[in-house]
């Protein structure tokens, strides 16, 4: 799980870098680039919500 967790601050942070050129410089390249890591956040929390919970069980 602890693979998972960095995987998504890896992402997050990407997704923040990207979000942050589009809209302060108006790249928009970066705007694919942060609309793509939205898209791969929202897998990996999907993963990490499954995981969460076997781990509870």
């Amino acid at each position: 799980m602890k693979e998972l967790v960095d995987q998504i601050k890896a992402e997050y942070a990407a997704f923040v870098q990207n979000a942050d050129a589009q809209v302060e410089k108006g790249n928009k390249a970066a705007g694919a680039r942060a609309r793509k890591a939205a898209l791969n956040l929202m897998k990996l929390m999907k993963d990490f919500r499954k995981e969460s919970v076997e781990a509870g069980k």
